[in-house]
């Protein structure tokens, strides 16, 4: 089953935590930036999740395609990845067709990870599927894509089965939360600046090969978003009693 709910299902801190309220609450301030560098025209964004009403389910495999209604015809997701796939922290439509796939981060140590994968014959699918993305990205051909930034590169690959290989209309959308914090309170390191947020991303880039332009650059989107801003809008929406 490709549905996962946490127990609570509403996050009490970090990226999870804020991705639920502006989702929720305030989509403005992912729909606006979002849609400015997708397609001006368009009008909105269906979120699929993460959803109050859903349980803020995470949604992974057959069940995450299944989830934006998009069929892969031309490579199926079984022949490309093996389960469990990753769990996207949120989904999204807009109201032009575009598929939105979402991870958020809030401090640095959310861009670590290696590949966990035990079975001999799951490593090998990931292993050819991450060297045909990194190939057609043109990054560089000796970087290890399974450590230590592997979360990242699974999403790439995702992003690469979905938009180049099956011809859906998707993108990649990282947001990126500025001055929480809370995570500064349990020794990380939360960014307090969009200008610290970019330093790291341009590390991670750099580690795994990846160009400042490459063929799936139009396909990717940043956006930062300030906590202190949220909890403003919190705070206003208590002191109206909503």
């Amino acid at each position: 089953m490709g549905r996962d709910v946490s127990n609570p299902p509403a996050a009490e801190s970090g990226s999870r935590k804020w991705l639920q309220v502006v989702v929720n609450r305030y989509p403005g301030l992912l729909d606006n930036p979002i849609l400015s560098e997708v397609r001006p025209s368009a009008n909105g964004i269906d979120w699929r999740s993460s959803l109050k009403n859903d349980d803020y389910a995470e949604y992974y495999d057959h069940d995450f395609i299944d989830r934006l209604g998009i069929r892969l015809g031309k490579r199926p997701l079984d022949s490309f990845w093996p389960s469990p796939g990753p769990r996207w922290d949120g989904l999204g439509v807009t109201d032009e067709g575009h598929i939105l796939l979402l991870e958020a981060k809030s401090h640095i140590r959310e861009l670590y990870s290696e590949l966990g994968a035990k079975r001999h014959s799951s490593i090998n699918r990931i292993e050819a599927s991450l060297w045909d993305t990194k190939a057609f990205m043109r990054a560089r051909s000796t970087a290890d894509w399974t450590k230590p930034f592997y979360q990242y590169a699974n999403r790439l690959a995702h992003l690469y089965l979905l938009h180049t290989l099956n011809g859906v209309n998707a993108y990649l959308v990282n947001v990126y939360f500025v001055n929480d914090a809370e995570m500064r309170k349990s020794d990380t390191i939360a960014p307090s600046s969009i200008k610290e947020w970019k330093s790291a991303i341009l590390m991670e880039e750099i580690v795994m090969g990846i160009r400042t332009r490459h063929s799936l650059s139009s396909r990717i989107i940043s956006v930062f978003i300030d906590v202190e801003e949220i909890k403003r809008r919190l705070a206003q929406r208590s002191a109206s009693g909503q």
